[in-house]
C-alpha cells in the first residue's frame, strides 16, 4: 500500500487520472446497480436482466474497433474528455426510464453508455506508460485496476442502498455528475517532457488516413504474431464464457435465491468487488517478485481457484459463505488481470496500444454476450445454482488451455516495447 501512496503523492498526472477514475467509476456502479434493481422491480425476470447486459455488450463490441483506431490516431486525452461528457448526458437520460412499463429506452441508453465507454477506458490504459515512469508502471497498473474494483464494491453497496432509500433518480444524477468531474480531472493533465498523449505513428502516411479498417486489421495482425499478447486476450475470452453468465447470476442470487432485494444485489456485487480489491493489492506486491516463467504458471493457478470458488458460491446455502466464495473467486481473477495487464503495458508498442486494449475489451464482451444470452434463456427453466456451477467450470477451463501452451513452450516473452526496454526493471530469477 505504501507504493500506492507514494505514487499518488509524487505523480500529479496520475493523481488527477486516479481522482477522476474514483468518482466516475463509483457513479457508474451506482448506475449499474440501480438499473438492475429497476429491471428486477419491474419484471422479476432474468431474461430482462440479460437483455440489459446484452445491450451493454453490443454497445461495447460495436465501439471497440472504432475506439482503438481513434485512440491510436489522435490525442487520447481529448478523446477521454469527450467520452466523459457524452456519458454524462446519457446518464441523465436514465431518469426518464423510472416508472416506465417498457424497458426499451433503458436498453437503448445502456447500449449508448457502453458504446462511449471504451473511448475512455482503453484511452486510460493506453496513457499509463506516458504518465508513469518505468519504476511506477507496475504500481500504476495495479492501483488503476484495484481502484476500478474498489469502485465496484463501493458503488455496489452505495448504489443498492441509495436505490432503496432515495430512489433511482438520485443514482442516475450522481452518475452524470461523476462523469463531469472525471472530464475536469483529465482536462488538467499536462504532457510530460519528451512524451505525448498522441501515439507515435510512423506507419500513418497520407494514403492510409482514410483507412480505419486497414489500421484495425494491422492491430489484429500484431496480436496474431505475438503469442503472449494473443494468449492474454484469449484468457479473457475463456473467463468470459462463464463470466457473462455471472453478471446475470449476481442479480438473481441477490434478489431471488437469497431474497434480499436491491440491497442483496448490491451486497453480492460489493463482496465481489472486495475480493477484487484484495487480489489487486496482492498482485501489486507479489507481481514485482515474479519471474516471467513463474508469472505464466501463476495465471493457470489463478483460474483454477477462480472457477472452483465460483462453483462453491453457487452451491452454498449459507449467505455468508456465498459472499466469501464470490470474494475469493474475484480475488483470483484480480491477480490474473493485474499480472496480465502489466505484461501488455510492458510489451505492446505505443502505436498499437489503443487497438490492443480495445480489441481485448471487444473480444471479452462478445463472449460475455453469448454467455449472458445462454444464461438468460436458461434462467427461465433452470435453477440459478445449476447455471452458476456450469459457469464456474467453464471459466476454470481457461487454466487448461493456458497451462498447455506454457508446458509446450508456446508463450515466449516478446521484446520489451511498451516502454524503453533499457528502462525496464526486471524482477525475479530469470530462470524461473
Amino acid at each position: 500500500m505504501a507504493g500506492f501512496t507514494t505514487l499518488l503523492k509524487n505523480n500529479r498526472n496520475y493523481r488527477l487520472t486516479w481522482s477522476g477514475q474514483v468518482v466516475s467509476e463509483v457513479g457508474d456502479n451506482f448506475n449499474t446497480i440501480a438499473v438492475f434493481a429497476l429491471v428486477m422491480d419491474q419484471t422479476r425476470s432474468g431474461l430482462a436482466v440479460s437483455a440489459v447486459l446484452l445491450a451493454r455488450a453490443v454497445g461495447m463490441i460495436v465501439a471497440g474497433p472504432l475506439a482503438g483506431v481513434v485512440l491510436d490516431r489522435v490525442d487520447r486525452r481529448r478523446v477521454m474528455i469527450l467520452s466523459d461528457l457524452v456519458r454524462a448526458v446519457i446518464a441523465l437520460g436514465f431518469i426518464l426510464c423510472v416508472g416506465q412499463k417498457s424497458i426499451s429506452l433503458l436498453l437503448l441508453l445502456s447500449g449508448l453508455l457502453m458504446f462511449a465507454s471504451p473511448f475512455f477506458t482503453s484511452g486510460r490504459a493506453s496513457i499509463l506508460p506516458v504518465i508513469a515512469s518505468k519504476e511506477e508502471l507496475h504500481t500504476a497498473n495495479s492501483l488503476t485496476q484495484t481502484t476500478q474494483w474498489t469502485s465496484v464494491a463501493l458503488g455496489a453497496f452505495l448504489g443498492g442502498s441509495t436505490a432503496k432509500s432515495l430512489g433511482y433518480e438520485w443514482a442516475f444524477v450522481f452518475n452524470a455528475l461523476s462523469f463531469a468531474v472525471s472530464a475536469l480531472c483529465i482536462a488538467q493533465l499536462k504532457v510530460p517532457d519528451g512524451r505525448s498523449f498522441r501515439a507515435e505513428r510512423k506507419d500513418l502516411c497520407e494514403d492510409r488516413v482514410a483507412r480505419p479498417w486497414h489500421e484495425y486489421r494491422e492491430g489484429l495482425a500484431y496480436m496474431a504474431r505475438t503469442p503472449l499478447i494473443l494468449a492474454i486476450a484469449l484468457v479473457g475470452v475463456g473467463w468470459a464464457t462463464g463470466g457473462g453468465a455471472a453478471q446475470i447470476l449476481f442479480s438473481l442470487f441477490g434478489e431471488m435465491v437469497f431474497n434480499r432485494g436491491a440491497a442483496g444485489i448490491g451486497e453480492v456485487w460489493g463482496c465481489a468487488g472486495l475480493g477484487l480489491i484484495i487480489g489487486g493489492v496482492v498482485a501489486n506486491t507479489w507481481g514485482k517478485k515474479l519471474s516471467f516463467e513463474k508469472y505464466k504458471w501463476a495465471i493457470a493457478a489463478c483460474y483454477v481457484v477462480h472457477g472452483g470458488a465460483y462453483v462453491l458460491f453457487s452451491i452454498s446455502r449459507s449467505y455468508a459463505a456465498a459472499l466469501f466464495f464470490i470474494g475469493l473467486s474475484r480475488a483470483a481473477v484480480a491477480i490474473s488481470s493485474v499480472l496480465n495487464f502489466t505484461q501488455v503495458l510492458r510489451h505492446v508498442p505505443d502505436a498499437y496500444r489503443g487497438r490492443v486494449f480495445s480489441t481485448m475489451e471487444s473480444m471479452v464482451w462478445a463472449t460475455m454476450m453469448l454467455s449472458m444470452t445462454a444464461a438468460g434463456a436458461a434462467s427461465v427453466t433452470m435453477d440459478p445454482r445449476t447455471i452458476g456451477v456450469i459457469s464456474g467450470i467453464l471459466s476454470s477451463t481457461t487454466a487448461i488451455g493456458w497451462g498447455w501452451a506454457q508446458a509446450r513452450g508456446l508463450l515466449p516473452e516478446p521484446a520489451l516495447e511498451g516502454v524503453d526496454p533499457a528502462e525496464i526493471e526486471v524482477h525475479g530469477d530469470p530462470n524461473g
